[in-house]
């Protein structure tokens, strides 16, 4: 009889040894899905704020071109008004043209004859002489934009040496 209580106990320890590590690797697995299942979750979220980000900015191309349309524009106007020459629909076609642009997020930065450059937002061109103080803008050469905040074009201008 003590032998078969030995023995009972012997496969009972046994059996709690077995459930113990099944225990254990069904902890590890359920704890290694959770990981996996968050980092599917994370992924998930950067894929989304990453195909945001291709759809804001994937019209940039288009818009930079129409950006030279612009300039096109403003060089025609400026030879038809030396000729007398301009004609009100050439300046309700480039403001419609405009009115698109800013609709998808395109914004002009604005430059100020006397303004301190700001390298982070113009280029400048040339150095000039100039009764103004040195550092400062002296002319806007070529218009810079913004589109959503993101510089696709700096403003091109000339500094005071």
């Amino acid at each position: 009889m003590e032998d078969q209580k030995d023995e009972i106990q012997e496969v009972e320890n046994k059996n709690n040894d077995e459930l113990s590590k099944c225990q254990k690797e069904r902890d590890e697995y359920l704890e290694g899905w959770k990981r996996a299942k968050a980092d599917l979750i994370n992924y998930k979220k950067d894929e989304v704020k990453r195909f945001e980000g291709i759809s804001r900015f994937s019209q940039e191309i288009l818009i930079r071109d129409l950006i030279n349309v612009l300039d096109s524009f403003d060089l025609a106007l400026s030879a038809l008004e030396k000729e007398g020459k301009a004609e009100k629909g050439i300046y309700l076609i480039r403001a419609q043209t405009e009115d698109i642009l800013k609709a998808n997020g395109l914004e002009r930065i604005i430059i100020s004859v006397g303004q301190p450059f700001d390298p982070s937002l113009q280029e400048a061109i040339v150095a000039v002489e100039s009764d103004k103080p040195s550092g400062t803008v002296v002319e806007e050469v070529e218009r810079g934009y913004l589109l959503r905040g993101k510089l696709i074009r700096p403003a091109r201008v000339k500094v005071a040496k």
